[in-house]
């Protein structure tokens, strides 16, 4: 092959793989259109229990923690205030941790003991199974025939229980789900552009699967499940990253139905700290790879399942697939349009740009829908941060298909926690407190393609490529807004020396110490 022939089959070559590529991440925008179309049909809807229970049961409340000091005195508190009969409501405070949380939280569940409640502290020498080892080993002396979960950051509201527990009335259901809110909403512009992806998934995908007869999934805390709904799906599982996510598919192909609440929101705390929000997602696109690896062939094969669940299933399991071929359509995408118009496919560039602009455009709709969804008359002064939350989908590209070959390729990994500091308002400063997240060399690699797409942009402009500007300058700023605040946040202060009862209970009144 000479080298005329090898530049006209390298030409090829990369315009098929650029076709291919746009085409799939246009199958995948048209789902997230469907989802939302989906979501307007039925949005007015709201679930009602099949009737009220006359007796109520016993609920064991989990709480699986792991070095949550600034949070643990908060978590407990509020799941003891939750306004449920004393006698029916136990507590168990899965305890894996291996620093002063161990003493405060001992210390929170002898008060509530002594107040009456059904209160247990469970502690483990080793965190075999991560967070559903420590599930799996709470069940075993478990009392309720309901279970909920709340992870650390969690304040469950008052109400959560009564809201909830009337759907077992229906002996075909098996977990309910209430959406996450978000109690450190106005922190920083990190934490609203997260809550804007993270409402997307809450408000229109988890409420459209639901209303739509889809499978949907447990999202790990905030929900209740039966007792026997776990069981008869095999129990939890540790061999995956997202136990919850494996359970949910495994029960709902046991014939187990899970109600979403939409409007009933349990509020949480999102990461302050863009190490910690890349490693989230990590876990979480790693993790839901790997349920497609272990149960995506035993639902397609299914005789019993519709092929729209089918369908959806693929779509909800392989979604994170998108971050790959995002990746590959940005590198591809301007020496594409070059390549094109050197050839004289003006018209094919242009239709390149218009299908781009286009997908952009639905994305933006559907969390407009969203923002109109969660803050009613007041969308529109959380809109701004729209294209901060796209340029940010866009920057975590890298972290997350790193976590799409990881599981492709079964490279085994330990289940890193999200830290949590109890942060609330702008005031409350994290930086000098305990725990850090991992320094990952892809944040290096984050710079330089962020760097990469500023050039770009400039050779745009030198090229007169003006239609492509605004797609480049989102690009860039996913990638230096991530790379860069990830480095700064890696700088931190030394943590200041605490006293753990700092962070536990005041002393609770006995008849000794009250008189």
């Amino acid at each position: 092959m000479n080298l005329e022939s090898l530049v006209v089959f390298t030409k090829g070559f990369l315009t098929v793989i650029y076709l291919m590529t746009f085409g799939l991440l246009c199958i995948f925008g048209l789902h997230r259109y469907y989802l939302a179309c989906l979501f307007n049909k039925y949005k007015n809807q709201t679930p009602k229990p099949k009737k009220k229970l006359n007796k109520l049961p016993v609920v064991t409340v989990q709480l699986p923690i792991y070095n949550e000091m600034y949070v643990v005195e908060r978590l407990i508190s509020s799941v003891c205030n939750i306004d449920y009969p004393k006698e029916l409501l136990e507590v168990q405070v899965l305890d894996d941790s291996t620093d002063q949380t161990q003493e405060i939280a001992q210390q929170i569940v002898d008060s509530f003991k002594i107040q009456g409640f059904h209160a247990h502290y469970i502690h483990r020498d080793n965190r075999k199974g991560f967070k559903a080892g420590a599930l799996e080993e709470g069940l075993k002396s478990a009392k309720g025939e309901l279970i909920a979960v709340f992870d650390a950051d969690f304040i469950p509201p008052k109400d959560f229980l009564r809201k909830t527990v009337d759907f077992f009335s229906d002996p075909k259901i098996g977990m309910v789900q209430v959406r996450w809110g978000h109690v450190n909403l106005d922190y920083s512009t990190l934490t609203r552009a997260q809550s804007i992806l993270l409402d997307g998934h809450f408000v229109i995908e988890q409420a459209s699967r639901y209303f739509g007869g889809r499978f949907f999934n447990f999202n790990g805390t905030a929900g209740v499940l039966r007792r026997e709904c776990i069981e008869s799906a095999g129990g939890w599982q540790h061999d995956t990253l997202t136990e919850d996510l494996d359970l949910s598919y495994r029960a709902q192909l046991k014939g187990w139905r899970f109600v979403y609440l939409k409007d009933f929101v349990a509020n949480a705390e999102l990461p302050v700290d863009m190490n910690a929000f890349k490693s989230q997602q990590h876990r979480w696109t790693k993790g839901a790879i790997q349920t497609a690896k272990k149960l995506l062939p035993q639902i397609l094969k299914s005789k019993d399942l519709p092929i729209q669940i089918k369908i959806e299933a693929a779509f909800h399991l392989l979604g994170n697939f998108s971050y790959v071929l995002l990746l590959l359509l940005l590198f591809l995408m301007l020496p594409i349009s070059y390549l094109w118009r050197s050839i004289g496919w003006e018209k094919v560039v242009l239709l390149n740009l218009f299908a781009i602009s286009t997908g952009t455009i639905s994305v933006i709709r559907f969390y407009i829908i969203t923002l109109k969804e969660v803050y009613g008359k007041n969308w529109i002064r959380y809109a701004k941060y729209i294209p901060l939350s796209i340029a940010l989908g866009t920057g975590i590209a890298l972290n997350n298909s790193r976590a799409v070959f990881e599981a492709l390729f079964s490279k085994n990994s330990e289940f890193k926690r999200t830290p949590k500091f109890a942060v609330t308002t702008s005031k409350d400063n994290w930086r000098t407190r305990s725990y850090t997240t991992s320094k990952e060399i892809t944040t290096l690699i984050e710079l330089a393609i962020g760097l990469l797409f500023m050039f770009q942009t400039f050779y745009a402009i030198f090229m007169g490529y003006l239609g492509w500007i605004p797609f480049l300058l989102i690009i860039q700023l996913g990638f230096l807004y991530t790379s860069i605040l990830s480095i700064f946040h890696g700088w931190r202060r030394l943590p200041v020396t605490i006293n753990p009862l700092e962070f536990g209970p005041k002393p609770a009144l006995t008849k000794e110490n009250n008189l």
